[in-house]
């Protein structure tokens, strides 16, 4: 099923993410977690594409085994960092093959010390989107951040570059992580106003460990409200508490989300059965399962 179809149910629903293993070594742990998520019954599953190609050969794995042997909606990722322009159109026929419909078209982080874009890669997630989009008929995500990319010096011109992007051929959005809800909500409000109306999927990262704080700042430069910053300093030292403060956290934000329109949440778990089921158990009475 295409995302974009899911995504019109007023129904709230909730979405997971894993990413594959470092090394084959761990593909059989990935996918019992995959296996573990997709027994809760999300509306798709997303699986992330290697950093460097280093996974990437297992992202169409997973996301086959996902649709074809659990029954789960799968969202295979394409990223112009990890990816030739050859490797696109070799991934593509290969999801062409086992029936994938859904891709998340991004450009990725791009690792130091190295050149970028070489000659036979793409240098923006829009042309990557062009791409995909005359390759087959996909239902094509891409990301979008509440806060401002963090290499864009004005948040206006993050949402000029956000619209060509989405004119390029984009059905969905889903957000970098957030931890206030408000920012959000004032996004959505500024990108409408620039005429940008695709759905937008909120991604929420239930942070169950005190040394994800320091990546989390890294990688997405999204701010940390007191009240989540007291969390952390309150249960950062204890794993246990951290983990159950930090799902309360997270379902907190959701059940805000869900009251305020947005029907429909994508969760950072982490490749965690237990976070994912955790979230799923205090949603019990407003998302209904999916084979309900």
């Amino acid at each position: 099923m295409k995302i974009k179809e899911i995504l019109k149910s007023s129904q709230p629903h909730i979405s997971f993410e894993i990413f594959p293993p470092k090394t084959d070594a761990g593909f059989d742990s990935v996918v019992r977690a995959a296996d573990q998520i997709a027994g809760l019954h999300p509306s798709y599953i997303s699986v992330t594409y290697g950093a460097g190609g280093g996974t990437s050969k297992n992202t169409v794995k997973i996301a086959s085994h996902l649709k074809h042997d659990m029954g789960v909606t799968s969202l295979a990722h394409l990223t112009c960092v990890s990816s030739t322009r050859d490797m696109v159109h070799k991934v593509v026929e290969e999801l062409k093959e086992q029936g994938i419909e859904n891709v998340l078209a991004l450009r990725g982080d791009i690792p130091q010390d190295t050149d970028f874009p070489l000659p036979n890669h793409y240098r923006y997630a829009s042309e990557l989107i062009t791409e995909i989009k005359g390759l087959g008929d996909f239902c094509i995500g891409a990301a979008c951040y509440p806060e401002g990319h963090v290499e864009t010096e004005h948040k206006a011109d993050d949402i000029i570059h956000l619209k060509h992007k989405v004119d390029c051929g984009v059905d969905f959005l889903t957000t970098q992580m957030f931890f206030d809800n408000a920012i959000l909500y004032n996004f959505l409000y500024r990108i409408r106003e620039k005429g940008i109306t695709v759905p937008v999927v909120p991604g929420i990262m239930p942070v169950t460990s005190a040394k994800q704080i320091k990546r989390i700042g890294f990688l997405s430069g999204t701010m940390l409200p007191q009240r989540f910053l007291a969390v952390v300093d309150r249960f950062g030292d204890d794993q246990q508490a951290m983990q159950q403060a930090g799902i309360a956290y997270a379902t907190d934000q959701i059940i805000d989300l869900f009251a305020n329109g947005v029907n429909h949440v994508h969760v950072y778990s982490m490749n965690k059965p237990e976070v994912a089921e955790a979230i799923m158990n205090n949603l019990s009475h407003i998302v209904k399962m999916e084979e309900e």
